[in-house]
C-alpha cells in the first residue's frame, strides 16, 4: 500500500495540545498564542460528542480541563459548546470555550497554522471516531493541503484510511513494539510517533532505511531537543514551545 505524502515539510516543532503550557490545552486561545510566537505548527486531540461531532478534548472526561462533568461521548453537542475550557489554567482565561474541530480548522487555515489532529478515541468508539475524524478532516481542510492524523488506536487508523485513503497517517506508540513498523505498514502510515524517552537507536534505523519521518513527544527542554535532532528524530511536540522552538527554526 502506497504511503499517501504530506503536502509539506515537517517542521521540527509542533506546539502539543494546540499552545503548550502557554495557554489551556486544545483552545483556540493556545493556536493564537502559538502562532503568535511563531510556531508553524500545532497537534491537538479530538473526540467525539454524543450527537457524533469531533471536539477538541484529551480525556474521555470533563472534569479535568473543563468545568463540565461527565463522558465526552456521552455528552451533546449544545452542552459542549458552553463549556469553559479556560478557567482551570488560569483566570484570565475564563471563558474560553471548548473548540469544535471544525472552529479550530478554520482558524488554523487562517492563521496559517499546520495541523496533527491526533485522534483520540472513546472506549469502543475507536472505529467510528477514525471515520468521522477522517471525514470532516477532508471535508475541513479542502482546497488545501490536509493535515497529518495520528492516533494510538490502530482501530482508528484502519478506519480513517478506509474512509480517506489519501490521508496522511501517523502511528502512535509510547514504546514502538518490536512490530511496529509492520503495523505501521498495514494502514499505510507515513511516520512514526512515540515518547522521547522510549526511542531507541534500532528504531531509528528501521524508520530511516523506510524512509519514514519520526516525531517524539513531549520535549521541553532546548538541550534534550537539539539532541533528538543530532541522532534524526525529524520533529517534536513540545509544551514549552518558547523555549524549544527556537531549537527548531529551520
Amino acid at each position: 500500500m502506497i504511503r499517501p505524502r504530506l503536502g509539506w515539510s515537517l517542521p521540527r516543532v509542533f506546539a502539543h495540545r494546540c499552545g503548550g503550557a502557554l495557554a489551556p490545552e486544545n483552545t483556540l486561545s493556545g493556536l493564537r498564542i502559538a502562532a503568535m510566537l511563531g510556531v508553524r505548527a500545532v497537534e491537538f486531540d479530538v473526540m467525539l460528542s454524543a450527537d457524533g461531532s469531533p471536539w477538541l478534548i484529551h480525556d474521555e472526561t470533563l472534569e479535568r480541563t473543563t468545568d463540565g462533568c461527565g463522558r465526552v461521548c456521552e455528552t451533546h453537542d449544545d452542552r459542549l459548546g458552553i463549556l469553559d475550557a479556560g478557567a482551570y489554567q488560569h483566570p484570565s482565561f475564563a471563558g474560553e470555550t471548548l473548540p469544535s474541530l471544525e472552529s479550530a480548522a478554520r482558524l488554523c487555515r487562517q492563521l496559517g497554522l499546520l495541523v496533527n489532529v491526533e485522534i483520540k478515541p472513546a472506549a469502543g468508539l475507536a472505529a467510528t471516531t477514525g471515520e468521522q475524524v477522517a471525514r470532516q478532516v477532508r471535508e475541513l481542510w479542502a482546497g488545501t493541503d490536509l493535515p497529518l492524523v495520528s492516533s494510538f488506536s490502530e482501530v482508528a487508523l484502519a478506519a480513517a484510511r478506509e474512509a480517506a485513503p489519501d490521508l496522511p497517517l501517523g502511528s502512535l506508540f509510547e514504546r514502538p513494539p518490536a512490530d511496529w513498523l509492520a503495523r505501521a505498514n498495514q494502514v499505510a502510515a507515513l511516520s512514526l510517533h512515540c515518547d522521547a524517552d522510549a526511542l531507541d537507536d534500532s528504531v531509528l534505523s528501521a524508520a530511516w532505511a523506510s524512509d519514514m519521518p519520526v516525531l517524539c513527544y513531549t520535549v521541553n527542554d532546548p538541550l534534550t531537543a537539539a539532541a533528538l535532532f543530532r541522532r534524526g528524530v525529524t520533529a517534536v511536540f513540545s509544551d514549552r514551545i518558547d523555549r524549544v522552538d527556537r531549537v527548531g527554526l529551520d
